[in-house]
Formats: structure tokens, sequence, C-alpha cells
């Protein structure tokens, strides 16, 4: 007489409902992930235009007769840095920092701009941020303005 083992392990069935349950929960926690690094990165813009403000106003107090830096890298090779060196190399989407480059333009002595663009919009970022000697931080429209 042939005895009959008795096997222990999973079938098929109870794989597959194993594996359809993680994919029901990947595809609910997947798209909210990205949605908070998406926030994250936009938040990181928002600190990093605010750092730039106030590194200009600090570096032109410095200064005389008083002037805004001439660029970004100014700032970071100054003795001490008013910013760190890979936020002043963050200048097109290929050195992006957290998503988002920056564009500094010294209007003259008494005026700069500064955008926050994102290196891929809609990925990385959708919103762009401006700021000027008002430190105020604003949105940019379309257009590339200031909406006030």
């Amino acid at each position: 007489m042939l005895s009959l083992r008795k096997r222990h392990g999973f079938t098929l069935v109870e794989i597959m409902i194993v594996v359809a349950i993680i994919s029901l929960l990947a595809a609910i926690a997947i798209p909210n992930l990205l949605r908070a690094r998406h926030n994250a990165n936009e938040a990181a813009a928002i600190a990093a235009l605010r750092t730039i403000s106030t590194a200009c106003e600090s570096y032109r107090a410095a200064q005389t007769p008083p002037t805004y830096p001439a660029n970004l890298a100014a700032l970071s090779s100054a003795t001490p840095p008013y910013i760190d060196a890979s936020l002043a190399g963050a200048t097109s989407s290929a050195t992006a920092k957290q998503g988002y480059y920056y564009t500094y333009t010294l209007v003259n002595a008494n005026q700069f701009t500064c955008t926050a663009t994102p290196a891929v919009s809609g990925t990385t970022g959708t919103r762009v941020f401006f700021v000027d000697e008002s430190g105020v931080i604003r949105l940019n429209n379309a257009a590339g303005s200031p909406i006030e």
C-alpha cells in the first residue's frame, strides 16, 4: 500500500489573492507618496527662495556701497558663505536641487529677482515661485510674470 504524504504549502489561488491585495494597496499608496514628494519639493523651493532673499539682504548690508550680489555664486563663495554651494549651483534643470532650479538676476545695485522653476514640470513641481528685493515670495503665471 502506498502511503500518502501530507503536502504543506500554498495553493495557486491563495498566492493570487495575496498578490491582488498587495497590488491594490500599492495602487492606493503610490500616488499619495508621489503627491507628498511633489508638495515637499514645492515647500523646499519656497524655503530656498526665503534663504536666497535673506542672504541677498545680508550680502547687501555688508557691502560698501550697498549692492546686491551679481549672481548666486557670489553668495556661496563669500567668506563665510551666505548660502550653500549646492543651492548656488542649482541654476538649470540638470543641476536642480530638490526638484527646482533657480534663476537669479541682478537688475541694478538696489534690485534683484530670483525665480524657482520645477526641473520637470508636473513631476518635481507644478508652481513657479518668484522673489525680489521686497522679500515677498509670489507665484508666477505661465508667462513668467509675478502674480500679485
